[in-house]
């Protein structure tokens, strides 16, 4: 990588795209949005944010992006999901539908909407391997999280039942051993949204991951 700044995309069909820019910028890195396979040449990185897996498969599919971004990712360029974006890089799906369009890549199985509905979004923190400075602050919507990892993959957090629903003051009571973070080589992925809590470090990890000093 030629330039300081390290170009990086934000998947822009649906979703938290401008918080992720903002986080980006905020750790020395230059967001552009990705809307068109022109887009997808040049990129540094990848971000394929939150919102509806299944609606952004199918408008990716829609503006012919699906294919551009499996190829992308499958020559190796670092990709982060977050959320839905975990659905969408996961090589296996339980509780989606058979022909959900996704990139694949990260040899995990993923439950969609594993938490609950929109009114059991809550907040947590978790400690998360690969992050300085404590536990991460995180938002849980109607999130993922993953249920099987293939040999190579990392499992960096791990979420216990100590968490706080900001809807209903209960935790929706997961499992303390629930995976809500992994690593495979240059692919990231959190079931929760670091970019909607002001806490840029998940950020600065791709950052380094992209830069190749991670």
């Amino acid at each position: 990588m030629s330039r300081g700044r390290p170009r990086i995309g934000v998947l822009a069909l649906q979703g938290d795209v401008r918080e992720h820019q903002r986080a980006l910028d905020a750790v020395g890195a230059e967001p552009v949005r990705v809307r068109r396979p022109a887009d997808v040449a040049g990129l540094d990185g990848l971000v394929l944010p939150g919102g509806e897996s299944t609606t952004i498969g199918k408008l990716a599919t829609t503006f012919g992006l699906l294919e551009p971004l499996r190829e992308a990712v499958r020559e190796g360029l670092p990709a982060y999901g977050s959320c839905a974006g975990m659905i969408l890089l996961a090589n296996e799906i339980a509780g989606g539908l058979d022909d959900q369009p996704r990139i694949g890549g990260l040899d995990v199985t993923v439950r969609r909407n594993a938490f609950g509905r929109q009114v059991d979004s809550f907040e947590g923190a978790v400690e998360m391997a690969g992050v300085a400075g404590g536990a991460v602050p995180a938002v849980f919507i109607r999130a993922p999280w993953v249920e099987s990892v293939g040999d190579g993959v990392e499992v960096l957090a791990r979420l216990g039942t100590a968490v706080h629903s900001r809807s209903t003051g209960r935790g929706p009571g997961p499992a303390a051993a629930t995976i809500v973070a992994v690593r495979q080589g240059r692919l990231l992925a959190t079931s929760f949204h670091p970019e909607l809590t002001g806490d840029p470090r998940v950020h600065a990890l791709f950052v380094e991951m992209v830069k190749g000093q991670s």
